[in-house]
């Protein structure tokens, strides 16, 4: 038992064919539901003016906010389990592998008709929303904190057995201080990504069906559409405000807090700053709400302490023989899926398998491209930011408010400008997939740049490296977690912006370049489900393999040689 057993966890084969198996199984159920679906009424009508732009922002705030309060918790116990399980590690990372993959775009519409077969419309549309953006903005959060999890130096895990902490005490006093940079930056990445997807998490449509909800996205998607420049830049300003002071009142301060959590042993000359933290630091209700807090907490300290000691690890037999029926249950369930998604498969012609094959091809190249010209950027801007706390407090604001706003709104112009020059529209849709991509690894590489120890720097300077002797033997080694991890999120981005970058209505016709964005977008439209549902798993097995053979070999190697011992 003990030999199968091992088999299984290890060998790649079969880790592969269990993910492909609920690949099929998971995108089958989800159509299902859709294809089951038939209930209809006709969307609210989106005002342009000032006041209903007011509103809107206020509804899309919400919406966002919602969905990253699921996302952090999610990100927080997926990526806990993952790092400190290894049997569960050997599931979950590959199901957050297919999870990441699934191209959020044209599982919008599947997923709302799923949500509609059971739920009232106006719910359903609602939730469908934040489902889109919880997809946009959950995956990169989680990368991270396992990222930063399983590159603790074995000095601090240590230090924390001596101590003999529990989980709760290890949680708060190591992992998350640790984490809290690499979280923080990478938050704000989220929120970049949400607002990225925010016009089609509210304004979309599936067939003749038309499905809006009030909001900043839909209001800019409208004002655009109706080409009413002064609508445009009022959306525009609206959100650039917002990201203004979402950055001002929560991400400086909070950087500004993190600060006492890098691991240096010389203190920085220009620490990061924040008027508005040192403001709240100066208040007395704010010194009251943290004392009133610290107490809250060191009466969770000592509780944990008396629930839960460091020998309380084993886990009764019981629970052990409930896990593995519910295991069993789900492993039949999900092969039975799998089974009848490949009977709707093999009803493809031929001919469109073809089509299926040369469009992965294509969308794999650009998504290569992609990719390529956003590391040549963002490594060395990044590094400049991360590094420089001038530069930062300067041009992080810029960078978040340039990330956030939606590609999809400007896309117009840069047609305008490609269109009619040779292969205009392949390089359109690679620099729109590079929209969807590049801001992924330009945040993880500037999380990692500004938590490199100044010791290390000190050092480099003490020894009178060259320029180039300094990013080969410090900086490179360090930022090389937050580069894989920046590099997996954006992968997925470039995959996910593929429906949009290759299929494109503009002018009142349609623009397409080869790809399965295209083949996905163009089966939508049709209510082709069987090429719908073929598309899709092509390509989230694509991703899956990708990040299997590329990007888990580039973790394993960042977890063995790249971390901060």
């Amino acid at each position: 038992m003990r030999q199968i057993s091992t088999f299984h966890l290890k060998s790649p084969r079969i880790k592969v064919a269990w993910g492909i198996i609920f690949i099929l199984a998971f995108v089958y159920v989800i159509f299902i539901f859709a294809r089951k679906n038939q209930v209809f009424t006709q969307s609210i009508s989106i005002s342009l003016s000032f006041l209903s732009l007011l509103k809107y922002s206020f509804y899309s705030l919400s919406r966002m906010s919602v969905a990253y309060v699921f996302s952090f918790i999610f990100s927080l116990v997926y990526g806990y389990i993952a790092a400190y399980h290894k049997r569960a590690e050997t599931i979950l990372i590959p199901l957050l592998d297919v999870l990441q993959s699934v191209p959020i775009l044209s599982f919008l519409p599947v997923t709302l008709l799923a949500f509609t077969a059971f739920l009232p419309q106006k719910i359903a549309v609602e939730l469908a929303s934040i489902v889109l953006i919880f997809t946009s903005q959950v995956w990169n959060l989680t990368f991270a904190w396992y990222q930063s999890l399983i590159t603790i130096p074995k000095e601090l895990k240590e230090a924390s057995r001596i101590f003999r902490f529990n989980w709760w005490l290890k949680l708060k006093y190591l992992e998350l201080p640790f984490g809290a940079i690499n979280l923080i930056w990478n938050s704000m990445m989220s929120w970049a990504g949400g607002w990225f997807f925010l016009m089609a998490a509210e304004m979309f449509t599936v067939g003749n069906k038309d499905f809006r909800l009030p909001g900043l996205g839909s209001y800019l998607q409208v004002a655009a559409n109706k080409k009413d420049l002064h609508a445009i830049f009022m959306g525009v300003l609206a959100l650039v405000l917002i990201i203004v002071t979402l950055d001002q009142l929560i991400w400086r301060p909070l950087l500004s807090w993190a600060e006492k959590f890098k691991l240096d042993n010389i203190e920085e000359k220009q620490p990061s700053s924040s008027w508005f933290y040192d403001f709240l630091k100066n208040t007395k209700f704010f010194q009251k709400v943290c004392t009133l807090w610290d107490e809250f907490i060191e009466k969770i300290d000592m509780w944990s302490v008396k629930k839960w000691s460091p020998e309380q690890t084993k886990t009764s037999k019981l629970h052990i023989w409930a896990g593995r029926i519910l295991l069993l249950g789900f492993i039949i369930f999900v092969i039975y899926e799998a089974v009848r998604s490949l009977e709707v498969m093999i009803t493809l012609p031929s001919f469109e398998w073809k089509e299926v094959g040369e469009a992965l091809i294509f969308t794999t190249l650009r998504v290569f491209l992609a990719l390529f010209f956003s590391f040549l950027w963002t490594v060395p801007v990044g590094v400049f930011i991360g590094r420089n706390e001038r530069a930062s407090s300067l041009l992080q604001p810029i960078v978040q408010i340039v990330a956030s706003i939606p590609a999809t709104a400007f896309f117009p112009v840069l047609l305008l400008m490609f269109l009619h020059l040779p292969g205009g529209l392949n390089v359109a849709s690679i620099l729109l997939m590079m929209a969807g991509t590049q801001w992924y690894i330009l945040f993880n590489v500037i999380a990692g740049a500004s938590s490199i120890p100044k010791d290390l720097e000190y050092t480099t300077q003490l020894l009178h490296l060259s320029r180039f002797e300094k990013w080969k033997t410090l900086i490179l080694p360090a930022i090389f977690p937050y580069l894989v991890t920046g590099g997996i999120a954006a992968a997925g981005g470039a995959w996910n912006a593929s429906i949009v970058a290759e299929y494109i209505k503009f002018g009142g016709k349609i623009l397409k370049v080869k790809g399965l964005g295209e083949l996905i977008s163009q089966a939508t439209a049709d209510g082709n489900y069987t090429l719908l549902l073929t598309s899709t798993v092509v390509m989230i097995i694509a991703v899956v393999l990708i990040n299997k053979f590329v990007w888990k070999s580039l973790y394993n190697l960042a977890r063995e040689k790249y971390s901060l011992e």
